[in-house]
């Protein structure tokens, strides 16, 4: 599945509900694609290509770790805890996107 395809499937299960006064920046370093970022701001989110100047959170992975986690077939702790994925900046936030979008 292509990446942009797996952005716009996590964008879809976004929780409005959970975004309730939040305004951050999550930016997702694919290291075998292209770089997006989600903006979360008062109950909404965008999705954007490339990379934000100043991302609340680095979210850095490769796109089958992608794949997984969105799927729900990964763990996202577990795939932190294995090396598969790496955080820079707020690793509370990292912690959020769980809440903020319903993974299936």
């Amino acid at each position: 599945m292509p990446v942009a395809q797996i952005f716009q499937k996590l964008k879809d299960n976004f929780n409005a509900d959970a975004a309730s006064g939040l305004d951050l920046i999550f930016q997702f370093a694919i290291e075998d694609a292209d770089n997006y970022h989600l903006i979360v701001k008062d109950g909404s989110c965008d999705l954007a290509a490339g990379d934000h100047g100043d991302p609340s959170v680095t979210l850095i992975m490769n796109s089958e770790t992608l794949q997984g986690i969105v799927s729900g077939e990964t763990d996202g702790m577990q795939a932190f805890m294995a090396g598969q994925l790496r955080a820079e900046g707020d690793m509370m936030l990292a912690m959020k996107l769980g809440e903020l979008f319903s993974i299936s």
